[in-house]
């Protein structure tokens, strides 16, 4: 890689999205992303709320990547994530980056406790690999849609793209309320990124 190319920035996060991180830990995600080959392309939109859907999602190494790009992005970004990785020792680690255990056996209540997140925060970045899974799935749930609805946002679409080795911040997907067309559209949109295991995907 080109010592000259920008790995990411905060610059490509809008101010009011932007943590409170330190120089430091957004350095530090822009060295493991170096290390690792990998880079950020474009820039997160200027909106109160978002909601981030990430894919494909094949392998752990996709939390890795994503972390490291959250914190060199140095944006405010809650993520939902299996409620078994917040092991004690470690969920410190977990909150501090900003994630939110869910527990995909009360599906129901996670749609609520988003909201009410999204209530006590003015401007929010929520973040989730719509797949819900590393394993193939022939069609996702449809939770982000729900969640998407419930705190009155767009989808922005982050591909991974494994063969360029770029985390890319796409566009942005107004939902329809068709939650099987919106579905749809989506999983054709990603088949334009492959994974680290496209079989998978």
């Amino acid at each position: 890689m080109n010592s000259k190319t920008v790995i990411a920035s905060e610059e490509m996060t809008p101010v009011h999205l932007r943590a409170k991180r330190s120089v430091l830990a957004q350095k530090f995600g822009r060295t493991i992303l170096r290390i690792m080959g990998w880079r950020v392309v474009g820039e997160i939109p200027s909106h109160e709320r978002i909601l981030i859907i990430g894919a494909p999602h094949t392998s752990n190494w996709d939390f890795v990547l994503a972390m490291a790009a959250i914190l060199a992005l140095n944006l405010k970004l809650r993520w939902l994530g299996k409620h078994t990785i917040f092991k004690p020792g470690v969920r410190w680690f977990m909150d501090w980056l900003g994630g939110i255990p869910v527990n995909r056996g009360q599906p129901e209540s996670i749609v609520d406790n988003v909201a009410r997140l999204v209530e006590q925060d003015k401007g929010i970045v929520i973040g989730l690999a719509p797949e819900g899974t590393r394993k193939k799935v022939e069609k996702w749930k449809t939770g982000f849609l729900r969640i998407a609805e419930a705190i009155d946002c767009k989808i922005f679409l982050v591909g991974l793209d494994f063969p360029g080795k770029r985390i890319v911040l796409d566009q942005l997907f107004q939902p329809t309320g068709d939650y099987d067309a919106d579905i749809a559209t989506l999983q054709a949109f990603y088949r334009r990124y492959q994974g680290k295991y496209p079989d998978q995907f």
